[in-house]
């Protein structure tokens, strides 16, 4: 099992440690990094900046949102950092929700999300391959253009700049069960947002199509820490605000997905919570066992006797949140 370092999205302003940490990583033998994006930063901006800061490490995304860019812009981003990089870019994709692509990106949720998801993908890959002209008769990613509101003179193109690599590797952030089952399809990997070794249940039915070398790379909190419950608070803080606040509480795929994983009325508690503006009673209604079960978190014993149960699993790589170098080193030695 490879560790990897997930440094999220900014907050009010640059995370000014992100560089060394990372730095930090490549040198403990960390086999990647990664920055996601909401409505602040972005994803490619901040890896790049890592990416001239570093020289071994790989390059993910999770996750560079769907909405944000017409699939050719995407694979532009992930093709020029890639050559800039010496071939470190791993390309990992999130559709988000209904909230958040109409509210912040002002544009219509798709539909059907496994089929605007499936022709991304689908156009990426062609434009890495570069075999000919981007073309697709897509239902939401058309190539050429040829909608109403067009002028009908779109011409498929190639891109200019060769690709590094046609088989640069490309993850989904998927949480439904239907698309991480078309994840293990058309992707090169999975990044599952809530992963817990004791409940791997909850997705076997999704997993069955399995490859060899496909990727599952879960994103945990880690913190080397004397006092657990303490240590839980930035955990409960996290899942507080995604699953009452990171959706409508009629569709909020992460509200869903705690459901799914045992904990339907603590999640439809915290929604009713966060919606009524009780926010800090929301984080508080986190059921501790729940953010402990997706997180390592304690002192370096008991960190060290619950990976096990990650590794027992399928999961390949860790994707790690942590907040400190120390806690970057412990797990470190007790994973590599």
């Amino acid at each position: 099992m490879r560790l990897g370092l997930a440094l999220g999205y900014w907050g009010r302003g640059p995370s000014p440690g992100h560089l060394g940490l990372a730095q930090e990583a490549e040198r403990l033998g960390y086999d990647s990094v990664w920055t996601s994006e909401a409505w602040g930063s972005d994803a490619f901006t901040a890896l790049t900046w890592i990416a001239a800061g570093t020289s071994r490490i790989r390059l993910g995304t999770a996750v560079a949102q769907m909405a944000a860019r017409t699939p050719t812009a995407t694979a532009m981003h992930a093709l020029t950092l890639d050559h800039l990089s010496g071939g470190r870019v791993m390309l990992g994709l999130g559709l988000s929700g209904p909230q958040v692509v109409e509210g912040w990106y002002g544009r219509p949720f798709p539909s059907s999300p496994l089929t605007a998801t499936r022709e991304y993908v689908e156009i990426i890959r062609q434009v890495l391959r570069r075999e000919g002209p981007v073309e697709l008769a897509g239902r939401f990613h058309a190539h050429p253009y040829t909608g109403e509101d067009g002028t009908g003179l779109g011409k498929p193109l190639k891109p200019i700049t060769h690709p590094l690599r046609a088989d640069l590797p490309l993850l989904l952030g998927a949480e439904g069960p239907k698309n991480i089952a078309q994840t293990t399809r058309i992707a090169d990997g999975w990044l599952p947002l809530y992963w817990s070794p004791l409940r791997t249940d909850v997705y076997r039915a999704s997993l069955t199509e399995l490859r060899d070398g496909f990727l599952i790379a879960p994103l945990v909190r880690a913190q080397v820490c004397d006092d657990i419950t303490e240590g839980l608070l930035p955990v409960k803080a996290m899942l507080g605000f995604y699953i009452g606040g990171m959706g409508h509480s009629a569709r909020n795929f992460h509200a869903d997905l705690m459901a799914r994983m045992g904990y339907e009325r603590e999640a439809r508690h915290i929604q009713r919570l966060f919606a009524q503006g009780r926010r800090e009673e929301a984080v508080l209604a986190v059921p501790d066992a729940f953010a402990d079960e997706i997180s390592l978190v304690g002192p370096r014993e008991r960190i060290a006797e619950r990976l096990e149960s990650w590794r027992a699993g399928p999961v390949t790589d860790l994707l790690v949140t942590a907040p400190d170098p120390r806690t970057l080193r412990v797990l470190a030695e007790l994973a590599l």
